[in-house]
């Protein structure tokens, strides 16, 4: 997993070493440790996008400064499982090298053993932030 950004390639470490029981226990932590957004975009909500596959509302922001990827990421405390996607994402991505998160494959998601504890439905949504971030990235970068 050389390819990924190393606090990414450590959570795939983390869920793919314990159990699916286990495995939805440390997503439920990751959406506990989901940072509030910050106040300019929590006054202003129109400044995320949001990301429809999810199964609960999702809204991020993505942001490059000097070349550094800084996420923030809206989902209900009522979404458990969108958050926890949202926090992994987070954990993993935020504060990494722009050409390091446009560098992750696209099938990411899959590689922290999830698939077979949420539906495909719910995979589908993770994907999509991923894509959404990349996305963003490109944009910011000229990538």
């Amino acid at each position: 997993m050389s390819d990924l950004p190393p606090p990414l390639a450590e959570l795939i470490d983390d869920f793919t070493s314990v159990g699916p029981k286990d495995r939805l226990q440390l997503l439920l932590e990751l959406s506990e440790e989901l940072p509030a957004l910050p106040a300019r975009y929590a006054d202003q909500p129109d400044l995320l996008e949001q990301v429809h596959e999810c199964q609960s509302p999702l809204f991020l922001a993505v942001e490059v400064t000097d070349g550094v990827v800084h996420l923030f990421f809206d989902a209900p405390r009522e979404a458990p499982t969108t958050r926890g996607f949202a926090g992994i994402l987070h954990t993993g991505l935020d504060g990494q090298p722009a050409v390091d998160v446009l560098a992750v494959p696209d099938d990411t998601p899959f590689k922290f053993g999830l698939a077979e504890a949420v539906s495909p439905l719910r995979m589908r949504g993770m994907v999509a932030m991923l894509s959404r971030i990349k996305r963003q990235v490109k944009e910011q970068t000229g990538g």
